[in-house]
């Protein structure tokens, strides 16, 4: 199964829609996971133009009611155990920490989070954490073309990618590209 992630879309005022980037980084996606900070139910519905699509509750997103929409998601695909919540911060504690503060102690085999707007991708303690960063604010910075993720599960295997979607206008994109190849992770950039 190919899976999208994106995150921290927030669709400021001068952005109506997603970048097309984003729908050339997701073709062939079978789902995509949301990860929270919204802001409008426009983003869910543009992301649903290519694939199904399942979203965390982030701290911009009071009020918003959606049955694609919930505090946290929880899928088993392939075996494989995913839990996604907006906000897991610190992201660099312990897993065994991370699972019992921001996962009520639930068993995962993927831990999917948002809000710092920076993309992770750490394999520790047979955990894969990912966080797509955002799409629309790149580490905080002003509105420009920023990071999404995809993951690739199927046979047992698990492989992820951090992809950036380039520059806009002339405003570098900050992003980093990672990969997970089932082992471990690596820097492409």
């Amino acid at each position: 199964m190919h899976i999208g992630v994106i995150s921290d879309t927030h669709m400021p005022g001068s952005v109506r829609e997603l970048w097309p980037e984003v729908a050339e980084a997701f073709a062939g996606v079978e789902l995509i996971l949301h990860g929270g900070d919204i802001t409008n139910l426009s983003v869910l519905d543009q992301l649903e133009e290519i694939a199904p699509v399942l979203a965390a509750r982030g701290n911009n997103d009071p009020g918003l009611v959606d049955p694609r929409l919930d505090d946290a998601q929880w899928l088993t695909v392939d075996g494989l155990r995913i839990g996604m919540v907006h906000d897991m911060e610190p992201e660099d504690e312990p897993i065994a920490y991370l699972r019992e503060r921001f996962l009520g102690g639930r068993d995962v085999d993927v831990m999917i989070t948002g809000h710092t707007h920076r993309e992770r991708l750490d394999y520790r303690d047979g955990v894969l954490q990912l966080n797509a960063g955002s799409a629309v604010h790149p580490h905080l910075w002003s509105t420009r073309l920023g990071t999404v993720a995809r993951l690739e599960i199927g046979g047992g295997d698990l492989r992820a990618r951090v992809v950036r979607l380039g520059e806009h206008d002339g405003l570098r994109n900050p992003g980093v590209e990672y990969e997970f190849d089932g082992d471990a992770v690596r820097r492409l950039d």
